[in-house]
């Protein structure tokens, strides 16, 4: 199995974990310094529900967090070091990702950013709620703002 794969199957048993289909314990969720902010000056609430090493995958972890982006929001343009998952638990989104048409998820919906793909999250009237995964390099930065 190729280490992307390992990878994307890694996320998929983080997802499940998260949603408590699990009983292995949480490590200690740490808070985002990096909490990006919606270009209406309004912030989403994002809490990290787990940070953890993948065993078997040396120097990768995973990252998961429940997210709030409020209603008619657009966050910034970012791209992460690693893939990105999310599944909507409440509301919708539009992702919009550079050089690819929109996507709209609605709740129940489960949508894939590639690693280092520009993208953005805008909402509508209702916000969005999301479960959110990243797989990528320990240590490295959560987002970065693209130019």
């Amino acid at each position: 199995m190729t280490k992307q794969c390992l990878r994307s199957l890694a996320a998929i048993v983080c997802l499940a974990s998260a949603a408590g289909c699990s009983t292995t314990p949480k490590t200690e969720a740490k808070p985002s310094a990096e909490t990006p902010t919606t270009q209406a000056g309004q912030k989403p609430v994002l809490k990290n529900l787990l940070r953890s090493e993948l065993e078997g995958v040396d120097g990768t972890e995973v990252i998961v967090s429940h997210v709030t982006i409020p209603p008619n929001t657009s966050l910034p343009k970012h791209w992460h070091p690693g893939e990105e998952f999310a599944y909507v638990l409440e509301g919708s989104v539009t992702l919009w990702q550079e050089g690819k048409p929109d996507i709209k998820g609605v709740k129940g919906d489960a949508l894939k950013v590639p690693l280092k793909q520009v993208h953005t999250a805008i909402t509508g009237e209702e916000g969005v709620t999301l479960l959110v995964f990243r797989v990528h390099e320990h240590g490295q930065p959560e987002r970065v703002a693209a130019d």
